[in-house]
């Protein structure tokens, strides 16, 4: 087996773990990060209605120019400042985190840090 299908399957493995354990309901949404090496990318997710409720990332209109490059520990901040404001204005204060198949650390961690600062409980 090549080195990367293995680790496509662990990192598979290690969100499916993750997410056995949290589910995103209309009162407590789920709050999901994905990471790529020149993006990163936060939703606000339903899972009962399998709905996103919001969304934000370094891709966003709005957001790309104020962050420049996608992928570093700035722009994960300023998303996670504007995933937080754009939940506040869809009326959702508490969420549970889901860190998928990223450890807590650095970019995710940086993201959760200024969602919490902006307004969200967690």
């Amino acid at each position: 087996m090549d080195h990367a299908r293995t680790i496509r399957r662990q990192r598979m493995r290690r969100r499916f773990r993750v997410r056995r354990s949290i589910r995103g309901t209309a009162e407590r949404p789920r709050l999901a990060v994905f990471r790529t090496h020149k993006h990163i990318y936060a939703q606000i997710i339903d899972d009962a209605a399998g709905r996103t409720l919001v969304a934000a990332s370094t891709m966003d209109k709005q957001l790309r120019d104020a962050v420049g490059f996608g992928g570093n520990k700035q722009a994960a901040e300023a998303i996670g400042k504007a995933v937080a404001e754009r939940a506040r204005a869809a009326g959702i204060t508490k969420v549970c985190f889901d860190r998928g198949a990223f450890r807590y650390h650095g970019r995710v961690a940086a993201l959760a840090d200024a969602a919490r600062a902006a307004g969200l409980e967690f």
